[in-house]
């Protein structure tokens, strides 16, 4: 142990992140943007993202997997810089696990709600979401979404199925007995939108170390499908892209065995002054296609708010009405 090398190493990285928040942006262009959806592009047409809906659906009618999360690709022109994106991005929908992260040829931004693995000495969470309802104008409103959401058999449905198979996926690395679901299905209410929240611990076998934890349970369950296996397979048939870090995990593994990781959703990569937007939807066998599209257009809000393409019909477009009509 030297103390002056982890002085001097702490101060490099104190002085890495000091450097990021006194970051300028570059200088925005006075030319206004005219355009309104022509501006944010996706690879898939309305079309092809409800056929995709149904292939999955299919794939669940024969017996190959019980839900599958299936996305779309956003793109939009950004010539500003990364860090006054996620400033706006959190300022649209602050996040328990928002990240910013400048990897020199390319940024990558996260205002994600979901924890992925908490790990603590032996002890072991995750914490799954499914569900979506908008938070209401009104008290009463507000009511009424928790209640219709609290009260869905199919959303109640799609959350304990995620959460069985992340049961399962501790247990593989978990002292017997220990893991437990101590919260299933609990609301939790965020800046424009409620889900629903299961909980799961454990305890991890003596010879199970964090990063051997982190690989046994990659990627997520809430964000492929179940089984996991299957899900993931044919989201690779299904979907035209490649994720890249979407749906993968950011967070750190620490040296004083504590670590946190998120489920990397909300999520926005930037690259050659383009900024993509992946959004998805979880399928199961009483989805609707049109309603599953409406819902990723619900969840890439902060998205399409953030990048203020200053155009009338994108300003006039009520996404708390999307999202209930995508439920």
């Amino acid at each position: 142990f030297n103390k002056k090398n982890v002085e001097t190493k702490t101060k490099f990285w104190l002085d890495l992140v000091d450097s990021a928040y006194k970051q300028k942006p570059h200088s925005i262009s006075p030319e206004p943007v005219n355009e309104c959806y022509s501006s944010i592009q996706s690879n898939v047409t309305r079309d092809r993202f409800i056929q995709m809906i149904n292939k999955a659906k299919e794939f669940i009618r024969q017996g190959d997997i019980y839900q599958v999360n299936l996305s779309q690709k956003f793109s939009a022109p950004w010539n500003n810089s990364g860090w006054l994106l996620f400033n706006q991005m959190i300022r649209v929908s602050p996040s328990s696990y928002s990240s910013f992260i400048n990897a020199g040829d390319f940024q990558l931004i996260s205002i994600s709600p979901e924890l992925f693995l908490s790990i603590r000495n032996k002890e072991i969470i995750t914490r799954p979401i499914k569900g979506t309802r908008p938070r209401g104008k009104t008290l009463s409103d507000d009511k009424r979404y928790e209640n219709e959401l609290i009260n869905s058999e199919k959303e109640n449905a799609e959350l304990i199925m995620i959460t069985d198979l992340l049961r399962n996926d501790l247990g593989k690395i978990c002292e017997f007995g220990s893991v437990t679901v101590p919260e299933l299905s609990k609301l939790e209410k965020f800046s424009y939108v409620q889900h629903l929240v299961s909980t799961v611990k454990g305890v991890l076998l003596p010879n199970i170390s964090h990063t051997q934890a982190l690989c046994s349970c990659f990627p997520g369950g809430s964000v492929t499908g179940a089984p996991k296996i299957r899900a993931t397979e044919i989201i690779h048939m299904l979907e035209p892209h490649n994720r890249g870090p979407y749906t993968g995990c950011i967070g750190f593994l620490g040296f004083n065995k504590v670590s946190t990781l998120s489920i990397a959703i909300r999520i926005a990569v930037l690259k050659d002054n383009q900024a993509s937007y992946f959004s998805g939807a979880g399928i199961v066998a009483d989805s609707d296609p049109a309603l599953e599209y409406d819902e990723t257009l619900a969840k890439a809000y902060p998205f399409f708010k953030s990048v203020e393409l200053g155009c009338e019909c994108l300003a006039k477009t009520d996404f708390k009405e999307l999202i209930q009509k995508s439920i």
